[in-house]
């Protein structure tokens, strides 16, 4: 076949903007040129995310992210000491978004109309290097939300998904290597956003609160990158149990290529993608693990999570940059996987839920 449309359900390309310091708008080369020699984040010079790749790699929509963590004074890990400041920082990365809006480079899906429209313009035959990238609008982590009531807010600039949850506890619902049910405020937080028909994003959720999540949300849930415990026995991952649970509220879970949820025993700045065998034929194994468990090719599809605090240094070793995410096509193929299968996996998946949801 030939190179599909590809949806990516997770990127985080405003934290790269304004916290990596990187635009997104200059050539590959160029970004990993201007941190050469840079130590402050692991990932310098390894990127592999502009908006020329994607263009290359035919990634033409995507579910672009805010984050902003609120971090308790006992809480070591990395974010904002009030959900004011959150609130403040993902206000900012929506308005990158907005200037990238703006320019062309972008353009906001908040709607049917909106995708089927951007879908017929990247359908039309015509070479795509100057078309914006479309992008639906979700949040990792509700901490910033300074109320339940700020997902309302949040829902008319354009928000459409939210998850939760990030890593560890959080002030709606624990995360990742964390445990517990969902507290009252993160029960009115999904009371609120059932009432808006908003998506439920459990990426992150720790076991917990994934069930009680699954019990109380009646409206649209996905899992935007995830990976199988099958491969990696971590919280991180989904056990077969939630995957088949997944299934039967026809979700979509996008497997995400950070090689520490992909081969088990990964050790960060130790571990290199060679030395594990950290390949594409990993991602193969985690859509083709959730294609068999459920029966069909209907739930597995992409959510690289690529430039997610990670780069080259922490991602297969042969994929260069987001446009040979196109390597996964003959991948399936070399496995059996038929076109109509494959065009699920790279977008049809994504679409489908996305026509009902939004």
């Amino acid at each position: 076949m030939n190179k599909p449309l590809i949806v990516d359900a997770h990127l985080d390309l405003s934290m790269n903007a304004l916290e990596w310091n990187r635009d997104l708008r200059e050539p590959i080369e160029e970004i990993n040129r201007r941190e050469e020699g840079m130590t402050d984040k692991p990932d310098r010079g390894k990127a592999t995310i502009s908006f020329a790749e994607l263009r290359k790699g035919n990634v033409g929509l995507v579910v672009a992210t805010q984050i902003g963590r609120y971090v308790a004074p006992d809480n070591p890990l990395p974010g904002w000491h009030s959900p004011e400041q959150a609130w403040a920082q993902t206000q900012g990365q929506r308005a990158w978004y907005e200037a990238m809006e703006e320019e062309g480079q972008m353009i906001l899906i908040k709607d049917k109309a909106g995708l089927e429209k951007h879908l017929a313009l990247w359908s039309d035959g015509q070479p795509n290097d100057d078309k914006p990238i479309g992008y639906a609008f979700s949040i990792e982590g509700a901490d910033s939300f300074i109320t339940p009531a700020y997902v309302e807010r949040a829902y008319e600039y354009g928000l459409r998904a939210v998850g939760p949850a990030h890593y560890g506890p959080g002030r709606y619902a624990n995360g990742t290597d964390s445990s517990g049910r969902l507290n009252s405020m993160g029960q009115e937080l999904l009371g609120r956003m059932d009432a808006l028909n908003m998506i439920l994003d459990v990426t992150h959720l720790c076991d917990d609160a994934f069930w009680h999540a699954l019990e109380i949300y009646k409206g649209n849930i996905w899992a935007s990158h995830n990976n199988c415990r099958k491969f990696v026995n971590h919280n991180r991952q989904f056990s077969d149990d939630m995957i088949l649970a997944l299934a039967e509220r026809d979700a979509v879970i996008g497997v995400a290529l950070d090689a520490w949820m992909m081969v088990p025993n990964w050790v960060r700045g130790v571990s290199t993608p060679k030395g594990m065998n950290c390949n594409m034929e990993i991602m193969a194994n985690n859509i083709d693990y959730i294609c068999q468990l459920t029966g069909n090719a209907n739930h597995a599809a992409i959510g690289s999570d690529l430039d997610g605090a990670f780069g080259r240094e922490q991602c297969p070793y042969d994929l260069e940059t987001i446009a040979d995410l196109q390597k996964i096509v003959g991948i399936l193929k070399n496995r059996g996987y038929s076109d109509e299968d494959i065009e699920k996996v790279t977008n049809g998946n994504w679409i489908r839920f996305m026509k009902r949801a939004l």
